[in-house]
């Protein structure tokens, strides 16, 4: 008599849970990165700072989050997953914190912009990406959508009650909820995330035991030099520049313009902030949606075809926006959010598989410094966006322009090249230990 356990007794294969540690981390970081839009008008009126000095804060806090993946991605490679994220959602609750005694813009510049910014950019989409390589020989696409969809989960969670929050008892006490919100995660982070399945002893979840994969090595080497030397490689290709101008012009278009702005340019037009949130988070929800199909998609149809369609699309959609916003919302509007929602990171799962197609091994390191010029694009947008609403008093130029970029990226990405690089022989060899 057989002694293998009936298919519906086996074990779910801790793959699964990593997974699931890593949605709830992602999620737990996105809190804060959706909550200064909600802040804005509450500060303005209470402490009398520009729109300006705000986007600031924001945009440094853009600019860290995505110059800081690169240099986590490499960090995961030298001390874990575990460890990184462990600190990083201790830097972002402590930068929440710390940002309530904020009585000057430099103050919400080094909390919101400085700590928080780190924080978050060790848990950007290159954890993500990291998770997905580390644990999953198959299904990975579908796994990066759902994990990129961790962040769009975080805004739906957190955006509504800290918008009420913000209205009925202050900025500063929603601020604190979301600093309570990362630090919950951090048990979960330090039991459950493994860094990899060699250190707990099994397979990749659908690897095939007859041809296991190697086992990934721990770099010896600083992680800041490795991460600069995946840069150095990267960028003697045009296909890196490819993708990095696509992703800044989808950093531009999310996170700079309708994550920072949308909230104060409705609230502009005489709309709430709490159903302004409510209408961000509805974007939440849809990005869920469309992101796990995104990631399904990914594996199954050409990934600048892909690209090409959502960032036309998106084009397209923003170029509506200036005649939509008003007090209340129309049932146009409702078409836009659900669509921007589809829209909004649906380009990570395709991003990421190329970089894994084109870079190989490295995939993720590079993908972490495509994710840099995400972040660029959108601290550069959210800073520039508060600077058109302050001289002009509307944000009608910043759509537009948003809407231009688009297109653009919509171009650049179906000239991706197709295949492998070869990778040029290494002149400094790194010394590397295996993951245990």
């Amino acid at each position: 008599m057989s002694s293998t356990p009936p298919a519906s007794v086996r074990r779910l294969h801790p793959a699964w849970i990593v997974a699931g540690v890593a949605f709830l981390a992602l999620v737990g970081a996105a809190g804060f990165r959706a909550a200064p839009s909600v802040f804005m008008v509450p500060i303005e009126a209470e402490l009398g700072f520009s729109r300006t000095d705000l986007s600031l804060a924001i945009g440094i806090n853009i600019v860290l989050y995505g110059l800081t993946a690169p240099f986590a991605a490499a960090l995961m490679d030298r001390f874990g997953l575990k460890r990184v994220t462990f600190f990083a959602l201790i830097l972002i609750a402590l930068g929440a914190v710390l940002g309530t005694f904020a009585t000057a813009p430099f103050v919400l510049w080094l909390t919101w912009g400085g700590l928080i910014g780190i924080g978050t950019g060790s848990m950007a989409m290159v954890f993500a990406a990291q998770v997905t390589q580390r644990w999953f020989a198959k299904r990975r696409g579908l796994v990066s959508g759902v994990l990129s969809a961790g962040s769009a989960t975080g805004q739906l969670v957190f955006l509504p009650p800290t918008a009420w929050l913000a209205t009925e008892y202050g900025w500063r006490e929603a601020s604190l909820v979301v600093a309570a919100g990362a630090l919950i995660v951090v048990p979960l982070v330090a039991w459950f995330l493994h860094d990899s399945p060699a250190r707990i002893g099994v397979l990749p979840y659908g690897a095939d035991p007859a041809d296991p994969p190697a086992v990934p090595e721990r770099s010896a080497v600083n992680p800041a030099l490795l991460a600069l030397r995946a840069l150095r490689e990267a960028a003697r290709h045009r296909t890196f520049w490819a993708l990095a101008v696509g992703f800044a012009v989808c950093g531009a278009s999310t996170n700079g313009l309708i994550g920072a702005h949308f909230i104060p340019a409705a609230h502009d037009h005489g709309m709430t902030e709490p159903v302004a949130a409510g209408l961000l988070a509805t974007v939440g929800i849809f990005d869920i949606v469309g992101t796990v199909a995104s990631g399904w998609l990914t594996d199954r149809v050409n990934p600048r075809l892909l690209l090409a369609i959502y960032y036309g699309g998106r084009g397209v959609s923003l170029l509506f926006l200036p005649f939509l916003l008003s007090a209340e919302v129309q049932p146009p509007m409702w078409f836009f959010i659900i669509f921007y929602g589809l829209d909004w990171v649906a380009t990570v799962p395709p991003t990421i598989a190329l970089c894994r197609e084109i870079f190989g091994e490295r995939g993720p390191l590079v993908f972490g410094w495509v994710f840099a010029s995400h972040q660029l694009g959108a601290g550069v947008a959210t800073v520039l966006a508060g600077i058109v609403r302050d001289a002009t008093g509307q944000y009608t130029i910043a759509w537009f322009a948003a809407a231009g970029l688009c297109v653009v990226a919509a171009l650049v990405s179906l000239r991706i090249r197709r295949g492998p690089i070869v990778r040029d022989p290494d002149p400094d060899p790194v010394e590397s230990t295996p993951v245990s």
